[in-house]
């Protein structure tokens, strides 16, 4: 069975790292079969819209990305994520797949403690977290279980075919899993199924 499943991928990016990992899981999760938004959080250069509530409520599966700072997400995102209170408080959140990304200057930069900052919150939605853990060889390249992670080295190293791999991974994993907990999601206020 090919479940269709919707995918946002929500992000903010000041140096546009992460808007090209971004761009590489929304690209891949298209030719996974989904049907995706990508959004920034902040309206895009090129005129597109920005990211809003209705984005993670019409998703299956919600991949977030940010850089890091001072080991933690951007304060552009955390505004964002602070604005789904009202979709958090009504359980809209819930039973969703994410997933997270992340990009750094230098290696040992956060990138575990920012993608861990992004699972807290989809700990509280009540999501089914989705990372690409050691699942493919591709993984072990870039190093991180927890999401795709890119060093750009002080700001002057490109997204690299490593990271463009690794994002690749997540993004066909998350939208596997998404069509999978689709297949099967019980409306949690309800108890039938969707």
């Amino acid at each position: 069975m090919n479940t269709a499943v919707n995918v946002a991928v929500v992000h903010y990016s000041r140096t546009g790292h992460v808007a090209e990992i971004a761009r590489e899981i929304a690209e891949t999760a298209e030719k996974a079969g989904a049907d995706v938004r990508l959004r920034p959080v902040e309206p895009a250069p090129d005129g597109g819209p920005a990211a809003a509530p209705d984005d993670l409520l019409w998703a299956d599966a919600v991949i977030m990305g940010s850089p890091t700072r001072f080991g933690n997400i951007a304060g552009e995102l955390k505004l964002f994520l602070d604005s789904l209170g009202d979709a958090w408080r009504k359980g809209l959140l819930a039973d969703k797949v994410y997933s997270a990304f992340t990009s750094t200057s230098s290696a040992h930069g956060g990138q575990e403690t920012t993608l861990h900052a992004l699972m807290t919150s989809f700990h509280h939605f009540g999501g089914i977290l989705v990372p690409p853990g050691y699942t493919h060889p591709d993984k072990f390249a870039d190093g991180n279980p927890y999401g795709t992670a890119h060093c750009t080295a002080g700001a002057t190293r490109p997204v690299d075919d490593t990271t463009r791999n690794a994002a690749r991974v997540q993004a066909e994993r998350v939208v596997r899993f998404a069509r999978a907990v689709k297949a099967v999601r019980t409306d949690h206020r309800t108890g039938k199924e969707e």
